[in-house]
């Protein structure tokens, strides 16, 4: 995200916009992975604690580049309250999700907000994420068709974007996971691909720090 701050303000904010949707649908997917089918199995397999912290890689191919973007870091979901996605290498970048508005930080200072009395599409993007969280999947049944299978303690799941803007700016995702989500593989229009994999999840009051807790106030 750091590399598009050269770019012209209308496009900046379109490709921010996009880059964020992506943010909350992978930092969300588990409650994605609800929908798959059987559906009631894998709620069953999921755990949905009300605070899950953990680790990320992500590994982003660019058409026409051989070597691929690698940044990581950490976040955590915080059902109520919103998404923190903490980019550590090789930017500093820190992204805030709440229900009204998007706020992306390098450092102290602000370098983004999205409002959703300004952007429209914030509150789509919000109510995705809390659709999610509150385990409503209507909104993501009318976004996305959904496919998934369970091989025993393990399941995979496929969504594919219905609405041409979303299937322009995300394409398909394919998720693999247990208890919780352990790899988001997403597929771009555009031919580019990202994979996240995600580690050392903690869930509860104490998996989150005190300044974690803070941002997410």
């Amino acid at each position: 995200m750091n590399s598009l701050l050269n770019l012209p303000v209308v496009t900046l904010l379109k490709k921010r916009i996009t880059a964020v949707l992506t943010v909350g649908l992978t930092a969300l997917a588990c409650g994605a992975a609800q929908a798959a089918a059987p559906i009631a199995k894998i709620q069953e397999m999921l755990s949905k604690p009300p605070v899950l912290c953990g680790l990320f890689d992500q590994t982003k191919q660019l058409m026409g580049m051989k070597k691929p973007l690698l940044s990581n870091g950490r976040f955590c979901v915080v059902s109520g309250k919103g998404v923190l996605w903490k980019t550590l290498q090789p930017f500093p970048n820190t992204l805030r999700l709440k229900r009204d508005e998007i706020v992306q930080m390098q450092g102290d200072r602000v370098a983004m907000r999205l409002d959703a009395k300004q952007e429209p599409v914030v509150r789509m993007i919000n109510s995705v994420m809390f659709s999610l969280l509150a385990g409503d999947l209507t909104q993501l049944d009318s976004l996305f068709e959904i496919d998934g299978s369970i091989q025993g303690k393990s399941w995979k799941v496929g969504l594919t974007a219905r609405q041409p803007a979303l299937a322009k700016a995300i394409g398909n995702l394919a998720l693999t996971g247990g208890m919780y989500v352990k790899s988001v593989n997403i597929n771009e229009a555009s031919g580019d691909h990202t994979e996240i994999i995600f580690s050392a999840l903690q869930s509860g009051a104490n998996a989150m720090t005190v300044e974690e807790g803070a941002a997410l106030d």
